[in-house]
């Protein structure tokens, strides 16, 4: 393990995405992203994820020199062509207007199209939140997890984010797979020589598996069984069709083989709560103390903030392994 700044951090993961043909802009985007996921102790998207945009590139699949475009669509519904690239840099160029049209309307919607996605959920919500805004986010991907009752992988990790504003305070913010954990978690245990737990995944013919790479070669597991499945199936569907792109199983059929972001629709949906009442933050402020007088109870992120006040003075550990790996891929 080396430790790092984050500065020097954002710097590496800038340097080789632009050394690999990404726009300036774009590489930005990115390594803004990469950077606060292990200033957040978020390693599953971190510098873990650089080799796999540098793949995407590589193989021609993402077009590293894509200029994305904002199409408003109706007063509270927007549309985002990410043009065949990246995901970061398409929601950076409609985030403002994703938040006018919310401040206007009150509640509006942005659907990210034609983009790959390989960035943790929270990344995308949080400059948004800061704003005083609700916000929800949704998106798919390459197909990894199998229905509740079933053996083959139909739907993606389908991740579910939601974010509140608190005045003075870190929002609460939640970001999870619909899965029992999403897939980068299970490539960093294979990676680290570490069983899954039990529950977690399926092997290629369907028996239960802790080895991470007869997981990675089987499915996936919801979380929480019928109920997970059904909330999965929630996202492949506003996603997915709701705003004209792929189910994840179709996205599975392209047989991408790089180990790049596969492409997957995602889709965001904001509210302004001072539209409807002005005691909403009040109200929650309220709930926050009930909840954290219990003894055990912590909101969500709060790990996240406490890992984000120490890196920003102490930086953070790389694995000697992966930052190897990255410094090649400048060559």
């Amino acid at each position: 393990m080396r430790r790092l700044s984050l500065s020097a951090i954002r710097e590496l993961s800038e340097q080789v995405l632009l050394a690999n043909g990404l726009a300036e802009p774009a590489a930005r985007s990115i390594a803004d992203v990469v950077t606060r996921a292990e200033a957040d102790a978020c390693r599953s998207h971190g510098l873990y994820r650089i080799p796999g945009y540098v793949a995407g590139l590589r193989s021609g699949r993402v077009d590293g020199q894509a200029v994305p475009r904002l199409e408003p669509l109706r007063p509270g519904l927007l549309r985002v062509d990410g043009a065949r690239g990246f995901a970061p840099p398409a929601t950076d160029a409609g985030r403002e207007a994703l938040v006018a049209a919310t401040r206007s309307n009150g509640i509006a919607a942005m659907a990210v199209v034609r983009a790959h996605h390989f960035s943790a959920l929270w990344a995308d919500l949080e400059p948004i939140v800061a704003l005083g805004l609700v916000c929800w986010c949704f998106v798919v991907g390459q197909s990894s997890v199998a229905p509740h009752g079933g053996t083959r992988r139909l739907m993606g990790t389908n991740p579910i984010a939601f974010g509140w504003p608190r005045s003075g305070r870190a929002p609460f913010i939640f970001d999870f797979a619909t899965s029992a954990a999403a897939r980068g978690e299970v490539e960093l245990k294979r990676l680290a020589g570490q069983d899954l737990p039990s529950g977690w995944a399926i092997d290629p013919h369907g028996l239960p598996t802790n080895d991470p790479a007869q997981a990675l070669a089987g499915a996936l597991l919801p979380f929480g069984g019928h109920k997970g499945s059904a909330l999965s199936m929630m996202v492949e569907l506003i996603a997915g069709p709701l705003i004209g792109e792929m189910t994840s199983r179709q996205v599975q059929d392209l047989k991408i083989a790089d180990g790049g972001p596969p492409p997957g629709g995602q889709l965001f949906i904001a509210f302004d709560p001072s539209g409807v009442t002005s005691s909403a933050g009040l109200i929650a402020e309220t709930f926050f103390g009930d909840a954290l007088a219990q003894p055990g109870v912590r909101l969500p992120s709060t790990r996240r903030h406490e890992a984000r006040r120490r890196s920003a003075t102490e930086g953070v550990e790389v694995d000697n392994h992966i930052y190897e790996t990255i410094c090649a891929l400048m060559l």
